[in-house]
């Protein structure tokens, strides 16, 4: 056993019991202490996904660990084949580019699963007439994530105008009193659209995943 094993309890039994991919918050671990989760679920047989990974921590890992991919602009590292042919499809809002980060978290995290998460970027609200034009594209998705900073009214204006279900992303961009996310998460956990349903700031991950369990239970009323 290595010292990066010790302090590891890893849940082996997560994909089997949840159907989900077993995620490691990489942001607060050594290169060592990822390399022995790593190891551990490539004995078992099992995917893994990593998140929060700076790219110099990804580098030190994959030179020990080649088969693992990072994806620079998620900060993820995943390891296993992700599925080719994807069973569902949801959309994926930022309101601008420096939400693309969070965004490419989810996807990740979506494509984990086999699931696809298109990216419709750049539709903040401060140039409303770039969403109108996609409402009738947005109507044919499932469920809709959307990531926004600033003030955080994207997703309000989102659940405002498309049934579906919307889950809405906080990111921690924007000037001052935006407070690293916090105005933007406290305008979308106030908001006045009925069902919009927030996650943490910066929490692409949180987002991705309760996509999946909605997307299941739609798969299953289908069924």
């Amino acid at each position: 056993m290595t010292h990066g094993d010790r302090n590891l309890n890893l849940d082996l039994d997560r994909r089997r019991r949840l159907g989900m991919v077993e995620a490691v918050w990489g942001a607060d671990k050594t290169v060592e202490q990822i390399l022995a989760a790593a190891r551990r679920f490539a004995a078992a047989g099992q995917p893994l996904l990593v998140t929060r990974v700076e790219e110099a921590k990804a580098g030190a890992v994959r030179q020990q660990l080649p088969q693992l991919c990072y994806h620079p602009q998620a900060r993820c590292l995943t390891m296993g084949s992700l599925p080719a042919s994807p069973w569902q499809r949801l959309a994926i809002l930022t309101g601008g580019s420096s939400d693309l980060p969070v965004a490419a978290e989810a996807s990740i995290a979506l494509a984990c699963h086999g699931v696809e998460g298109e990216l419709i970027a750049d539709v903040g609200v401060a140039g409303l007439h770039r969403l109108m034009a996609r409402l009738d594209h947005l109507a044919r998705f499932p469920v809709l994530i959307v990531c926004a900073g600033m003030e955080g009214s994207l997703p309000t204006v989102v659940a405002g105008l498309l049934p579906q279900p919307i889950i809405a992303v906080p990111v921690s961009v924007g000037y001052g009193v935006s407070a690293g996310g916090h105005a933007a998460m406290e305008g979308m956990l106030a908001s006045c659209a009925p069902g919009l349903c927030v996650v943490n700031i910066d929490n692409g991950y949180g987002a991705a995943m309760a996509a999946l369990r909605i997307l299941r239970i739609l798969r299953m009323d289908m069924d």
